[in-house]
């Protein structure tokens, strides 16, 4: 049995105890993450391309909101926009490094609010 791929390995552990609405905008754009990697390394411009970055920002919306609630995350909500911001050039680009480079920080910057979140709640 083949596993799917996890791109956003931090931010999927920390949904997990989160409420099922970040739960499944993280699994979504999880999903969406692998189906536009698969197109870079593909080289074909698809749909998977082009919508990413509204997956993506539905989570960071989402999380942010949580978690400005929470934390006062003005400074989260930055590193997570920027990393938002660099994945979309990255697949504008259609860079394969830059995507995972941008990937893993806007993964530490969602991972780092939901986290925060979490112990807020505990």
């Amino acid at each position: 049995m083949m596993r799917d791929a996890v791109f956003l390995p931090l931010t999927m552990e920390a949904a997990g105890s989160c409420g099922s609405g970040l739960h499944t905008k993280a699994e979504a754009a999880n999903r969406a993450a692998a189906d536009c990697w698969t197109a870079m390394v593909g080289d074909c411009d698809t749909t998977d391309r082009r919508t990413l970055i509204l997956t993506l920002h539905d989570l960071s919306e989402a999380t942010v909101i949580s978690g400005r609630a929470a934390i006062g995350g003005m400074v989260q909500y930055r590193r997570v926009a920027e990393a938002e911001a660099l994945i979309d050039e990255a697949v504008r680009e259609g860079d394969g490094e830059e995507f995972a480079e941008a990937l893993v920080g806007y993964d530490l910057a969602v991972a780092t609010v939901l986290s925060r979140l979490r112990s807020q709640s505990a």
